[in-house]
């Protein structure tokens, strides 16, 4: 069995946008999804996001586990990898980045995830493969979501999936979508059907 964790997006929760649907499609395979409820989502702050998320990640072995971030908690991932000891641990098995910002798109209240940039070597060190899945029609990966896509590619040596529609995959909590999309990339990433 393998453990898939989630690190949602800013104003979110485990019941938010295409998150359920994960959930329901990947238990029944026997896969556990855990989505914790980051702390103060409305007005994140990284160093408790990363300590909550943290604790998660690191409760099953990486070899066993695929970490999924969406939107800022795609940064969030990020961040935690940096810190990850991939030679303690061991490289988790993938990483799936839904809708993910490679830098600042203009929310002051999620600055602090962007005020260093990004350690790659570090970041690749701790996962086997990574996988990019944005929407060519992204509102919140202004100017440009292709710019973030290959940037997260060249730095990360991701594989990326791009939907010509679909926005932010859920731009509000209550944006309840399927997302069949993440769930054939974390199968993938799990190299199962």
């Amino acid at each position: 069995m393998s453990t898939i964790v989630v690190s949602h997006a800013y104003n979110s929760d485990e019941r938010s946008v295409w998150y359920p649907y994960l959930r329901n499609q990947l238990q029944p395979l026997g896969h556990a999804v855990d989505i914790p409820n980051l702390p103060d989502a409305h007005a994140p702050e990284l160093e408790q996001w990363q300590t909550a998320f943290a604790e998660r990640a690191l409760a099953a072995p990486a070899e066993e586990t695929v970490l999924v971030g969406h939107s800022i908690g795609a940064v969030n991932v990020l961040r935690f990898l940096e810190k990850y000891d991939a030679g303690r641990g061991g490289a988790f098995v993938g990483v799936v980045l839904v809708a993910a910002p490679a830098h600042e798109v203009g929310y002051e209240v999620l600055a602090e995830f962007f005020g260093k940039p990004f350690n790659w070597d570090a970041i690749r060190r701790s996962a086997q493969r990574f996988h990019v899945l944005a929407a060519a029609d992204d509102p919140v990966l202004i100017p440009d979501p292709f710019g973030h896509v290959a940037s997260l590619v060249t730095n990360l040596g991701a594989t990326a999936t791009i939907t010509p529609a679909g926005g932010h995959f859920g731009a509000a909590p209550d944006d309840h979508i399927d997302l069949p999309e993440a769930v054939r990339i974390v199968l993938d990433t799990l190299g199962t059907r």
